[in-house]
């Protein structure tokens, strides 16, 4: 179904257009209509699938016909992390360059001066993570007693990141009568318990199986041996001929060692997390985004924040030790419909993170090796064995102590197959 059956003014529908789009998405279909009739809004849709616009549009339709000579704070975009405040500040940007509507962007890691400016010009949208939002209401620069809808954008991430506080202290500075959309890729107890506190007799809206991954990208489970995974990494791209290949793993350490060994393979890396300056987190960026960079490290401080449409190839360096993470992390290829390919890379003594994940999945995910990569599984045996007995050392202390003692989970089985 195209956007103009959609109630949207000609200027959205030309901006649309203008970025080559021609026919909603599930998602937009179904919230656009719900927000434009003033009801709030839980959401979720597998990530690509555009849900920023089925924010965005009818925001914008909205406020399209209204703009006081004030210019207050009418909308508000709360997002977890800055990369993700930037893509979506992108976005109504985008969508409105017909408009006169004004849109800003608020998050920490640079001077907050500007966007102090930039709130004082009038900002009818505002995009902002929590933190630097707070900094905004604390100092002045900011009120929200005119705000008519606010958005949670990938809320269960924020509680992932520890922001319910904040949540908690920012929703006192505003309206209770509001409008409240919360949009994420996943849903789980935390977030249904936080929608009630959130909403009020929202409309529930899921265009897929809950906690799915998108459905073009294709998901491989190599098992090797951890002392091994780099040297499969750069075989993979370099044997593959990728241009472009987008890692995650689970610190800021492994992230800068991983890409200073990969740079040694003669593979032009960077890596980015939360360690990082702003300003060489934007450079890592866009250097990966033009093709300077071959490959770019993260953690999952970017797993939401990385829009790139061509990207094509996910590698899981280390499964997370959030299983819903992985859902957000190979979302970052096959977007807009694209087809990609995300690759794990296992260990056999990490598979109780794969067994979590497919939980999550509710699948089961092939596990196989490659020729010349195949894990040591007396390796294998030695690294449990050293595990069991740290676990019984731990057991016996308790046990002195007078502390209950856990019972020991079972192992699942090895699921190699060829």
């Amino acid at each position: 179904m195209s956007f103009s059956s959609l109630s949207l003014d000609k200027p959205l529908i030309d901006a649309i257009k203008a970025k080559g789009y021609t026919q909603a998405t599930p998602i937009q279909l179904k919230a656009i209509p719900a927000i434009l009739a003033n009801k709030d809004v839980m959401a979720g849709a597998q990530t690509g699938t555009g849900k920023t616009a089925a924010f965005a549009l009818p925001i914008l339709q909205k406020l399209i016909g209204d703009i006081p000579e004030k210019r207050p704070v009418r909308a508000l975009v709360l997002t977890p992390t800055r990369e993700l405040a930037q893509q979506v500040y992108k976005s109504f940007v985008g969508y409105a360059e017909n408009t006169e509507i004004n849109v800003a962007v608020a998050y920490g890691g640079v001077s907050i001066n500007p966007q102090i400016a930039a709130l004082n010009k009038g900002a009818d949208v505002l995009v902002a993570t929590p933190g630097r939002l707070l900094d905004h209401l604390i100092n002045g620069s900011l009120e929200l007693t005119d705000l008519a809808c606010l958005v949670f954008d990938e809320a269960d991430r924020m509680l992932d990141m520890g922001f319910k506080d904040e949540i908690d202290r920012i929703l006192y500075r505003v309206p209770i009568n509001r409008q409240t959309l919360l949009f994420s890729a996943t849903f789980d107890d935390a977030i249904f318990k936080l929608s009630k506190t959130l909403l009020t007799d929202p409309e529930l809206i899921e265009v897929s199986e809950r906690n799915t991954a998108a459905v073009k990208v294709e998901q491989v489970v190599y098992t090797v041996d951890l002392d091994r995974k780099r040297e499969l990494t750069s075989h993979l791209i370099g044997s593959k001929n990728w241009q472009q290949v987008l890692i995650f793993t689970r610190t800021k350490q492994g992230a800068d060692a991983l890409a200073k060994e990969m740079c040694k393979d003669g593979l032009k890396t960077q890596s980015i997390h939360g360690d990082k300056s702003q300003g060489a987190r934007e450079k890592a960026l866009a250097e990966f985004k033009e093709g300077t960079t071959r490959v770019l490290v993260a953690t999952d401080v970017a797993a939401r924040g990385i829009d790139i449409q061509s990207l094509h190839v996910v590698i899981n360096y280390e499964l997370p030790y959030v299983a819903e993470d992985y859902i957000h992390r190979i979302g970052r290829t096959g977007r807009a419909g694209k087809e990609g390919i995300a690759i794990s890379l296992m260990a056999p003594s990490e598979e109780w993170l794969l067994t979590a994940v497919e939980e999550v999945l509710d699948t089961r995910l092939m596990q196989q090796w490659l020729p010349g990569y195949e894990p040591d599984l007396t390796k294998t045996e030695a690294v449990m064995k050293k595990i069991s007995k740290g676990k019984a050392k731990q057991n016996a202390r308790k046990k002195a102590l007078g502390e209950r003692v856990a019972k020991p989970e079972g192992r699942s089985k090895q699921r190699h197959r060829r």
